[in-house]
């Protein structure tokens, strides 16, 4: 996305160093990069994840940086989940809301209408009011630390609170280093005529029908030891009236922020950010519901023709092919028949391709699911490949401009081109050697393409070449050096003279594997053409055509032989010590981690000397670790032999859950796997989720299912086959349309109707049959839905932990589903 029209910074030069970030409720899961000097930043990432919790809003936050203070808040945009489906996948202009700042939590994971949960019971309401703080849930943290405590005032009629004399506010324990504190602490008021009582918790009142206007007000606060005072984190308001109704009322509710009669700035004032958001929430069912369709598609390979599938009637019926290829792939991959699906439905294609040169060029089924193949199977190919080059080329900024028209100032032409040659050459060099690294499912693909195109166009030599280098060099090595980030080479979109450099080293690399006879003639730009010339010769096209024959050999060498370390991820976290050294405080230090899939390090900064290795094999579980240990949000536990524990703490929730998952996939084919482990710590001579005494004692709960022991494809078969269903409910006028037209094929032996054209029907019996098994299909799983929506709102009670009070998306969820019930009804 962008930002535009930001307001100018007071200072001289007006300008701003910006950046944004990307908030579930308060908790911060990503940061852009920096765009300096610029009203109008350009950001241009993408940002993808899982989110592992249930959330109320995501929200964007534009930040000014401030190199001497704390970084200022520009503006923000909050979206409510309910409302994610209205801006679904289109580009949208969002106005940027001023943050009030009595109304956020003065931090940066801040939110205007908080997530945080209270819990109230035993307030009864007569003349005597007992009100019991219990418990509050997901309060943010502030600064690194929660130290929470709430204060309890009963207000006035006109929710002004009566002169401190007649109404002290009560205030709880501080709860240290907690987001989830439990209080359960009792408060006491008693409302009295004025000849009665003078005592300082008593209110005075003449008209005790008064009682019924006023109020029980709860804010929660967090404790701060800076100069600035506790930072308020949201109140809640309950009327005596509403109580009055029971003698005892127990509820949650959601925390509301604090209206002070501020006024706030215009949103005109503050900007304006663009954003492209996509969210897809899907309800799973368990296995045995899937089997019927998951059959039918995966039989799709071994069906005569390819075309009467199932899966290539959904790539038929979407209104993008890549909305099909997604969930297909996965789904393919994780059953391992993605192979001989895809050698079908591309031999389907050739066979109707009349022009060698424009095989495989067009946005086909078989073009989107060879894409999202190699996406899923191919990014560790990359890392090893490109990476590197890439890095440098986005440190070092060499001038390779090599237009003469944008030639900057000081630079000069032959040098420019020199660098550029450098990395092309270096670039196709790494990509020319690296056959024998490649993915082995990714080579029996271009097996099979090379050999189709081959057997169709018998005149052509050079097909079997274009076949696999249409996929390989144009979707796939190109692609990546355009758009690193897009490719999880980079974090972040590159500056604008890194982007011209990519550009510049991409075209020439796709041209170099094309294999076209006039590379000159593919070039727009003169000075394009001029720059190839470089590269006009037989040893560019014979590299080429040997690592094509690599990749797309039969009976390839076994990839596992070479093995080379692959960087799997790294990063910032915080960790506990482990004990090594007999004597020393196991205290908590922030260190760079590094996990390849030889071994899992971590050092004092980026580049460092490891401090500590830990090889893969000794992983021997990788699980949650309950906070109640440590006081301390998202942390796991790396679990070794000898019963040794490494405790980390991640950013986030999102960054927690993708360290567990991608460390657990690396390790798991470790042959001495724990099957049970201790949820939470041992600490102070006994584990505290089982109270066993003695350290080497078994873990008390089953460690999580198994994941897949490929590092690439974490895959839920069960979910993917949600999806299609999903797929072919939305689309289900076109599969009745679609049937229409295989009765009108079979009995009219004619010319097509119009509104017909746009499908391949081969063979029209058949794919009627597998529509007709689709559609019972979908229809089965439609009513299990709707039977497991009227249970849930069955059981649904407003005020419970999962709704509390003042949820508003629940209060439309009820509407919906008694509109829903009604219409059933």
């Amino acid at each position: 996305g962008e930002a535009k029209n930001l307001p100018t910074y007071p200072g001289p030069n007006k300008m701003r160093d910006c950046y944004c970030t990307v908030n579930l409720d308060q908790e911060e899961v990503f940061r852009t990069k920096i765009v300096e000097k610029s009203l109008c930043p350009f950001y241009g990432e993408d940002f993808y994840c899982e989110i592992p919790r249930t959330f109320r809003h995501l929200s964007f936050y534009i930040f000014d940086r401030d190199v001497f203070r704390r970084d200022s808040i520009i503006g923000k945009v909050a979206i409510q989940k309910e409302d994610l489906q209205k801006y679904h996948n289109r580009d949208t202009w969002f106005q940027l809301q001023h943050v009030d700042a009595d109304s956020e939590v003065q931090v940066r994971l801040s939110w205007q209408r908080s997530i945080f949960s209270s819990r109230f019971i035993d307030l009864f309401a007569c003349n005597f009011f007992f009100s019991r703080v219990l418990e509050c849930q997901g309060l943010p943290i502030v600064n690194g630390q929660c130290d929470p405590y709430a204060t309890v005032t009963l207000a006035g009629p006109s929710r002004q609170v009566l002169h401190v004399q007649e109404s002290e506010a009560k205030k709880t324990k501080v709860k240290k280093k907690t987001n989830n504190p439990h209080f359960d602490e009792v408060f006491y008021f008693e409302v009295t005529r004025p000849s009665s009582y003078n005592k300082k918790s008593h209110f005075d009142i003449e008209d005790v029908d008064e009682v019924d206007k006023m109020e029980i007000r709860v804010d929660l606060w967090n404790a701060s030891n800076l100069k600035f005072g506790d930072e308020f984190l949201g109140e809640l308001r309950l009327p005596l009236q509403f109580l009055r109704q029971s003698s005892s009322y127990e509820a949650w509710y959601f925390l509301q922020p604090r209206d002070n009669g501020n006024k706030s700035l215009k949103p005109d004032d503050l900007g304006s950010l663009r954003l492209n958001v996509v969210y897809t929430e899907d309800h799973v069912f368990s296995s045995d519901y899937y089997s019927p369709l998951r059959d039918l598609l995966l039989k799709s390979a071994d069906v005569e023709p390819v075309s009467a599938s199932a899966a290539h009637i959904l790539g038929e019926v979407c209104r993008e092919k890549q909305e099909a290829a997604i969930p297909l792939v996965r789904l393919f991959l994780h059953y391992g028949r993605i192979v001989p699906f895809i050698s079908a439905i591309a031999n389907a294609e050739v066979k109707r391709t009349q022009d060698p040169n424009t095989i495989f060029r067009g946005n086909s089924l078989t073009s989107k699911c060879i894409d999202e193949t190699m996406k899923l199977a191919g990014m560790h190919y990359l890392q090893v490949t490109l990476k590197p080059i890439i890095d440098e080329i986005c440190q070092v900024h060499k001038p390779c401009e090599i237009d003469p028209v944008k030639l900057k100032d000081g630079e000069n032409l032959e040098n420019n081109r020199e660098n550029l040659r450098q990395y092309v050459d270096r670039i196709f060099t790494v990509i020319t050697k690296s056959g024998v690294s490649c993915p082995t499912v990714m080579c029996d693909i271009f097996f099979s393409l090379r050999e189709s195109a081959a057997k169709r166009f018998q005149g052509d030599l050079d097909v079997r070449y274009t076949a696999v280098s249409s996929f390989i060099f144009l979707r796939f090595f190109a692609p990546a050096i355009l758009s690193p980030n897009l490719f999880q080479l980079t974090p972040h979109h590159p500056d604008p003279q890194t982007s011209r450099t990519l550009t510049l080293i991409s075209k020439t690399i796709q041209t170099l594997g094309s294999l076209s006879k006039s590379k000159s003639a593919n070039f727009k730009e003169s000075y394009m053409a001029t720059f190839y010339d470089y590269f006009n010769e037989q040893k560019y096209a014979d590299a080429v055509k040997n690592f094509l024959d690599l990749i797309s050999s039969s009976g390839r060498r076994d990839h596992k032989s070479i093995e080379q370390p692959i960087l799997l991820k790294e990063g910032f976290m915080i960790k506990r010590a482990q004990g090594r050294k007999r004597f020393g405080m196991k205290n908590f230090k922030k260190r760079w981690f590094r996990l390849t899939n030889h071994e899992f390090t971590y050092q004092k900064s980026k580049g460092d000397h490891p401090l500590c290795s830990i090889p893969i094999e000794n992983i021997l579980a990788v699980e949650r670790l309950e906070e109640e240990s440590f006081k301390m949000k998202n942390m796991f536990q790396v679990i070794q032999p000898e019963r040794r524990v490494l405790y980390i703490q991640a950013n986030n929730c999102v960054e927690a859950k993708d360290w567990i998952d991608i460390l657990t996939k690396v390790s798991q084919c470790n042959k001495k796997r724990l099957t049970v482990y201790h949820p939470s710590a041992y600490l102070n001579g006994h584990w505290l989720c089982c109270k066993a005494t003695a350290d080497n004692t078994p873990g008390c709960t089953p460690c999580t299912g198994g994941l897949p022991a490929n590092i690439q494809l974490d895959i839920d078969g069960d979910r993917e086959t949600e999806r299609i269903y999903s797929l072919f409910n939305l689309y289900m006028p076109k599969l009745e349309k679609m049937q229409e037209a295989c009765g009108s094929k079979s009995v009219y032996d004619g010319p097509e109707e119009e509104e017909y054209s746009t499908f391949i029907i081969d063979d029209p019996k058949e794919t009627y049959k597998t529509l007709k098994l689709i559609i019972e299909g979908v229809g089965t799983l439609e009513q299990e839905h709707a039977q497991y929506k009227r249970d849930k709102f069955k059981k649904t009670k407003y005020g419970s932990q999962e709704h509390p009070i003042g949820d508003k998306s629940f209060q439309t969820y009820i509407r919906q589903q008694s509109e829903i019930s009604a219409h059933s009804i």
